[in-house]
């Protein structure tokens, strides 16, 4: 049975990283839940499924010439600094510590998206008013 739910957790948080939802979002709480797996082996387990993920996702970029590999170190050095420099904390951090922080992160991401939302909601309110008005 823990491989049917392995399998699903592989799946649903592969389904979301396609959908550029972020796998993570989905794996740590999935692992962490149903799992019973501990918030920081969760969150290194996600980063080992991260790399080759990311690899592939350069690979089908730079095929479409999405990738501006003039400017690249730009994101990409200081991201592994502070990547490494979060891993480095986190492995330090109780689990408990890691869940308030994760849970607290995924909460101001949904609330932001929220908001968000609203705003182009209202933008997009305004404008058609606007060309009615000029109609």
């Amino acid at each position: 049975m823990s491989f049917l739910w392995n399998l699903l957790i592989a799946v649903l948080s592969g389904v979301f990283a396609g959908m550029g939802m972020g796998g993570g979002t989905f794996l740590i709480p999935l692992l962490t839940l149903l799992m019973n797996v501990p918030q920081n082996v969760a969150q290194c387990i996600n980063l080992l499924v991260f790399v080759p993920m990311a690899v592939i996702t350069i690979i089908i970029y730079a095929k479409q010439k999405l990738i501006d590999f003039k400017n690249w170190w730009i994101i990409s050095i200081p991201a592994c600094g502070v990547s490494t420099l979060g891993v480095l904390l986190a492995i330090q951090l109780p689990s408990n510590v890691l869940k308030i922080i994760f849970g607290t992160f995924i909460a101001l991401i949904g609330i932001a998206q929220i908001i968000s939302l609203i705003v182009n909601y209202v933008k997009n309110k305004n404008k058609t008013k606007q060309n009615k008005n000029k109609n």
